[in-house]
């Protein structure tokens, strides 16, 4: 259970109205766009129910990192993780070249340890830090990203069941997280229930200074009661949409949730741009604090940055 309560906060992946950013990255998606006061759509009524719609039967963002496979690239990787005052002590850079022309192929460019990583056994010292490795250094060859589909995992054991509730953190957020206590229908920020402690809003922009996007920002409402509070897990949810064809381009999410088991509190961006008509992901990153019972706190921020992607024709 702390190994399934640690790897659902990392992915957020991976969720009070006035939590506080932790000082080390500010990962949301607004810093890349300059909003506007101008919304116009002709295809579809512009409202909050379309927005909501499209996020909940969205597949391509998802989809954007299975395409990874098909293209060659380059990842700068850098892991910081902190002491109970914030202080950094411990480091993880890795520059790689991933190889996806005929069989795959991993080339580091650059790899370097600094500080208190890894145990005596040589394994890493936080689970944050262990699934950032399985996540976004093994995953361009992993089964994270083979099948679209979630499952309840049963037929793959906890690791399996671990991994799809990560997925539907990550790529389907509104989602209920079915099998952990006290949180599974808190992430199900869509539903009748959850909607009576959120305001939703959406603002025109532009992203990465060329293309028209549209904001979408589901929030804690500002006046809720210290009872409500505590039935709310995920504080905002920001969602990045192409004007063009509505394809989620960004997705930054903040989570803050404490109680007698655990308490933690996580920020998470996705950021998303295209490759000669293909979407892939371009920046990743991830800020969190974990406190579980009987386990040592976890404090730790990633960075992970994809370029110079190059389509293998042979894909």
């Amino acid at each position: 259970m702390n190994k399934l309560i640690l790897s659902l906060g990392f992915s957020l992946i991976v969720f009070s109205a006035a939590a506080q950013e932790i000082p080390r990255f500010n990962p949301d998606t607004i810093k890349t766009i300059t909003l506007d006061s101008v919304v116009n759509i002709k295809a579809e009524k512009l409202n909050v129910e379309l927005f909501i719609r499209k996020i909940i039967n969205d597949t391509s963002f998802y989809q954007s990192f299975r395409d990874m496979k098909r293209y060659s690239f380059v990842a700068e990787n850098s892991v910081y993780t902190y002491d109970k005052h914030d202080k950094v002590n411990g480091s993880m850079y890795r520059k790689i070249k991933h190889d996806n022309h005929g069989k795959y192929k991993m080339e580091y460019l650059a790899k370097v340890d600094k500080g208190d990583i890894y145990k005596r056994n040589g394994k890493f010292q936080l689970y944050t830090v262990e699934m950032f490795d399985y996540i976004f250094m093994n995953s361009y060859n992993s089964d994270f990203i083979n099948d679209g589909s979630a499952s309840d995992g049963s037929n793959g054991g906890k690791n399996e069941s671990y991994k799809d509730k990560l997925k539907t953190l990550v790529f389907n957020p509104g989602r209920p997280i079915k099998g952990i206590p006290f949180i599974g229908n808190k992430t199900e920020i869509f539903s009748a229930n959850m909607r009576q402690y959120y305001d939703y809003s959406f603002s025109s922009g532009t992203y990465l200074d060329s293309i028209p996007v549209y904001r979408f920002t589901v929030v804690v409402k500002p006046d809720l009661s210290s009872f409500s509070k505590d039935k709310v897990m995920i504080k905002k949810l920001v969602t990045i949409f192409d004007k063009r064809n509505f394809n989620i381009l960004g997705r930054y999410v903040d989570m803050k949730y404490s109680n007698l088991l655990f308490d933690f509190d996580v920020q998470m961006n996705i950021e998303m741009s295209y490759f000669e008509g293909a979407k892939l992901p371009t920046k990743i990153s991830y800020q969190g604090n974990w406190n579980v019972p009987f386990k040592k706190e976890e404090r730790a921020s990633f960075l992970v940055l994809h370029k110079d992607y190059k389509l293998e024709k042979s894909k």
